[in-house]
């Protein structure tokens, strides 16, 4: 079993995409200390986590409950190690897709996490950490990152009245604290800009990774940082202008310098 469980949630544009850019490029100097579980190992667990944040039923929360189970029980021993699992899709869809207005389905989730660790691992801790961003700062970068990566047509003042409960990270953390029995941890991104490993070293403090060993850790540029206005409003247009997806994404991939078959 896992010395101890850290599970990282989100929330999206908060700097996540550093956060694992880190974990993955230090995945090998981290493995004696550390067992790291990105999307890239979680998708039948992420895919459901964003279903329950769509639906809200009791089918789809009993679908992540048991690809949970299933990643649990995958796991090696571990007994000198944390088990981290880092990926923001834990705590379900971005709000701002269609009917989704805010992170609501994350305090559920995370409860169902504790409660399944703590049936599959009874004596190990289990935590949970968050990171937040200024909410108007948090509000245009996702709406930034829907209009690059939907079909989003609103622009930002209409998605902002559309969405008025989607930044207000601090709310859910705070129901989080108030429903799951077990520490939850949060951080600013903009407290991180100067700390050597960026919004990754307060995640590594809730591994307890020790001093000697985050010396040798190599630090990650900035990921997936928000696109310029100019690009942005063509981006818009483009989602406004072509209704068929293939087009659109086509145009998309274009305009941003990738090609139309990436």
């Amino acid at each position: 079993m896992p010395r101890k469980i850290v599970i990282h949630a989100g929330f999206h544009k908060t700097g996540t995409s550093t956060v694992q850019a880190v974990l993955r490029a230090n995945r090998k100097a981290l493995m004696p200390a550390l067992a790291i579980r990105l999307k890239g190992q979680m998708k039948e667990l992420i895919s459901a986590t964003r279903g329950y944040s769509t639906y809200g039923t009791a089918d789809a929360l009993d679908k992540v409950s048991r690809r949970f189970d299933a990643l649990l029980a995958d796991l090696p021993g571990m007994p000198r190690r944390t088990l981290l699992l880092s990926a923001e899709e834990l705590s379900g869809h971005m709000p701002g897709r269609g009917a989704l207005a805010d992170y609501s389905a994350a305090p559920v989730l995370m409860y169902l996490f504790w409660q399944r660790a703590k049936v599959a691992f009874p004596n190990t801790p289990v935590q949970f950490c968050f990171s937040t961003r200024d909410p108007m700062a948090w509000q245009r970068s996702s709406w930034a990152e829907h209009v690059k990566s939907s079909g989003m047509t609103l622009d930002f003042d209409d998605y902002d009245a559309a969405y008025p409960e989607a930044y207000d990270l601090a709310a859910v953390i705070s129901e989080v604290r108030g429903r799951v029995p077990a520490p939850v941890r949060s951080y600013a991104l903009e407290d991180c800009a100067d700390l050597p490993l960026g919004p990754a070293d307060p995640v590594l403090d809730q591994c307890d990774i020790r001093d000697d060993l985050r010396a040798k850790l190599v630090p990650q540029p900035p990921q997936n940082t928000r696109l310029d206005d100019t690009t942005l409003a063509a981006l818009l247009r483009i989602n406004r202008t072509h209704r068929d997806a293939h087009a659109r994404n086509a145009a998309k991939a274009e305009l941003l310098g990738k090609g139309a078959d990436t």
